[in-house]
C-alpha cells in the first residue's frame, strides 16, 4: 500500500555515505538534485534528503543513465542497487500522479529481486499470416 502524499510535497530519503559518493561523483545530476545532497548532514549512518517524487524520478534516470555507461563493474553494481532501493521507495508513495514506471524510468540493467518485472515486459504478439 502507498502512503498518500500531496503533489509536490517532499519526502525524506536516506543515502549511506557511499551512495551520496555515487550520486555526487559518478552521476550527471545538477546541482537542482544534488545541493540538497551535498549539504545534508550524517544522522545514523545516513544523508537525509528531502526531494519530491518528481525530483526523484529525475535523479533515478540519471543514476540509471550513469549505471548504464559505466565501464567499471563495481560502480555499475552499486548504482544498480541504489537505483533499485530508490525506485522502491519512490514507488512506496502516491501523489495522485503516480503510474507504474515507464520503460524510461526502470532503465537500470538487471531488475532487483523484490521488483515485479513482469509489468515491464513487454506483451507477447503473435503474427498471423493469411
Amino acid at each position: 500500500m502507498r502512503k498518500k502524499i500531496k503533489q509536490g510535497q517532499k519526502v525524506a530519503v536516506g543515502f549511506k555515505p557511499r551512495e551520496r559518493e555515487l550520486v555526487l561523483d559518478h552521476t550527471f545530476a545538477g546541482p537542482e538534485l544534488t545541493s540538497a545532497l551535498r549539504k545534508a548532514r550524517l544522522v545514523d549512518g545516513r544523508h537525509i534528503v528531502r526531494y519530491t517524487l518528481a525530483d526523484l524520478e529525475e535523479l533515478l534516470g540519471f543514476v540509471a543513465a550513469e549505471a548504464n555507461h559505466s565501464t567499471d563493474k563495481k560502480i555499475q553494481n552499486e548504482l544498480d542497487t541504489l537505483h533499485a532501493r530508490l525506485s522502491l521507495e519512490m514507488e512506496s508513495y502516491d501523489d495522485g500522479l503516480w503510474q507504474p514506471m515507464r520503460l524510461t524510468s526502470a532503465c537500470s540493467r538487471r531488475p532487483s529481486a523484490a521488483a515485479d518485472t513482469a509489468r515491464y515486459a513487454a506483451p507477447r504478439v503473435r503474427w498471423h499470416l493469411s
